[in-house]
């Protein structure tokens, strides 16, 4: 019989590849659509030499939908977990109809080209930022909590959930799960794989790495006016394996019920800013300069996760700490000062 696929959108980013080495440990094949536009092929080769094989890759835009259907055609695919999106909060305020043509509408080319296809499972990963400004006193946010995105990458994501369900609700036939998982972060323990930005990080962690190595001089910490303990903002850290390992566990779980389901990942833990950085000083023996500077547009001040749904009805939970995030995160930028690319210039 010609075997099964699950589609990996995106899966050469930093959660995508994670997840397709998972996938590929378990013995799934794996395609992987990804047009490199914010991740590195290089992360491919990694995933061949962490896992052992090699996925199937094809280089496209989904709203490309002749490209993407000749995929389809092509393969017998099961499964489509969906990674493929911009996701830099402070960049989607500058380019917002940017981000709301690639998530949103990547996302509806995706799913009309699965209907087309008779592929009726989906994994979509989704965003904590859905929630907005989260709870006044900082409490963990739970499934039901309201929806408020305060810039427009939250907004796509909360509208491209708003499709899923809208498709769920017209093709009964389709299941869909979307994950909002809250700040991953950390990298494979193998230093193989790990985070790598193109040009300057848009998240706290590649840029404390940065400075660690010396890369980078400071690190510039928005905002130091919020209500928590020291100023900065907070949030729920989760290692990015951890993340990757809570897709298999939803694939698992799609035909539980039909239609569309919202389940948070995270730890239920919440880390300041400023405390990340005494952590990363911590396991890097390094010093981390820092620079205090306003708060930065469509930023809030706390979201943490309440992960107690994923808990009772998959039995996930995660297995690693904040110490393990910043160990595993210097490993991967010692063994690979200049990320990816180095590798590949050679």
């Amino acid at each position: 019989m010609t075997p099964s696929y699950v589609l990996v959108t995106g899966g050469g980013g930093f959660i995508g590849s994670h997840t397709v080495v998972a996938l590929q440990e378990r013995g799934l094949q794996v395609i992987v659509v990804d047009d490199h536009s914010t991740s590195s092929p290089a992360a491919l080769d990694r995933v061949a030499e962490v896992s052992g094989v090699r996925p199937l890759l094809y280089s496209l835009d989904l709203n490309d939908r002749g490209a993407l259907n000749r995929v389809f055609s092509m393969h017998r695919i099961d499964a489509v977990i969906h990674f493929a999106a911009r996701k830099a909060v402070g960049e989607s305020t500058e380019i917002p109809f940017e981000y709301f043509d690639v998530n949103i509408g990547g996302t509806a080319s995706l799913l009309r080209v699965m209907h087309e296809h008779g592929v009726h499972r989906l994994v979509f990963s989704s965003s904590c930022s859905i929630y907005g400004d989260g709870a006044p006193d900082g409490t963990p946010l739970a499934e039901t909590a309201p929806a408020r995105p305060t810039n427009p990458y939250a907004w796509s994501k909360w509208a491209c959930e708003q499709v899923i369900a809208q498709g769920c609700l017209f093709h009964p036939e389709l299941r869909a799960i979307s994950l909002r998982y809250f700040n991953p972060v950390g990298a494979h323990p193998s230093g193989l794989l790990g985070e790598d930005p193109l040009g300057e990080p848009r998240n706290l962690m590649p840029y404390l790495m940065q400075v660690a190595a010396g890369q980078r001089a400071q690190l510039t910490v928005f905002g130091q006016d919020y209500p928590t303990a020291d100023g900065s903002a907070v949030r729920d850290y989760i290692h990015v394996c951890d993340v990757a390992d809570g897709h298999l566990v939803a694939l698992d779980h799609l035909d539980d019920i039909p239609g569309h389901r919202v389940i948070n990942l995270g730890t239920g833990i919440g880390t300041s800013v400023l405390a990340l950085r005494t952590t990363t000083e911590m396991v890097t023996g390094r010093r981390i300069p820092y620079l205090l500077r306003g708060r930065r547009r469509g930023d809030v001040a706390a979201l943490i996760a309440d992960a107690g749904r994923a808990r009772r009805e998959w039995g996930w939970q995660p297995r690693h700490d904040l110490t393990e995030m910043c160990g595993d995160a210097w490993k991967f930028t010692r063994a690979n000062p200049h990320g990816y690319q180095a590798l590949s210039a050679v």
